[in-house]
């Protein structure tokens, strides 16, 4: 099976901006602000396919958690998928997300190298806008976060997520949250980042 996607991705995390978690104007990241991030990824597919399905036009986002001091700094995830999707569309992004079809996954997904919980893959309504730094992304009863604008600093700034090989922003977010009954936090002013990204395998 072969697989290919490119689109745009932001993220916010609970971390201080610039989030250490980054490398900054070439210097490597280290551990997050407060040890523990807590924080929401999302990714809009622009065009892409997997094994002949199209998957043009798929928004994914994720919930995650993780401790700088648990060995091995596991991630505990939710995944969530877009309920008008078909269940086909919705089966190859759980593969391509989880890692399971390989391929650059293994590369720019954490959770997919580590140790990792995947708590639940949940089909909602996504309403998400990748408006350069005007970013959002909401998900009734669940989340909702706001991009303020990015953040003012000189310094240049490259995710492993999307991939250090591409441009991309820190931003600050006006709001984040998340109320789901494996996963709650809610913050204001903290980290965000944007980029776009180009996955294979």
């Amino acid at each position: 099976m072969s697989w290919e996607i490119s689109g745009t991705y932001f993220e916010s995390c609970n971390c201080d901006a610039i989030c250490p978690c980054r490398r900054i104007d070439g210097v490597g990241g280290g551990r997050s602000t407060h040890g523990i991030c807590m924080g929401i990824l999302s990714w809009v597919i622009g065009e892409g396919e997997a094994d002949g399905v199209d998957l043009a036009g798929e928004p994914v986002a994720m919930a995650i958690r993780y401790s700088d001091d648990e060995e091995g700094s596991p991630w505990s995830w939710l995944l969530y998928l877009d309920r008008n999707s078909d269940e086909e569309r919705r089966g190859k992004l759980e593969e391509i997300w989880t890692g399971r079809l390989g391929g650059d996954a293994e590369k720019h997904f954490p959770w997919a190298w580590k140790p990792s919980e995947l708590l639940a893959v949940r089909p909602v309504e996504i309403d998400i806008d990748h408006t350069r730094r005007r970013q959002r992304l909401r998900i009734r009863d669940h989340i909702s976060v706001r991009i303020r604008d990015r953040y003012p600093g000189a310094e240049t700034v490259t995710c492993v997520i999307p991939g250090h090989e591409r441009a991309g922003e820190e931003l600050i977010a006006d709001e984040l949250v998340v109320e789901d009954d494996a996963l709650s936090f809610a913050y204001r002013g903290v980290c965000g980042y944007g980029s776009d990204f180009d996955y294979s395998g």
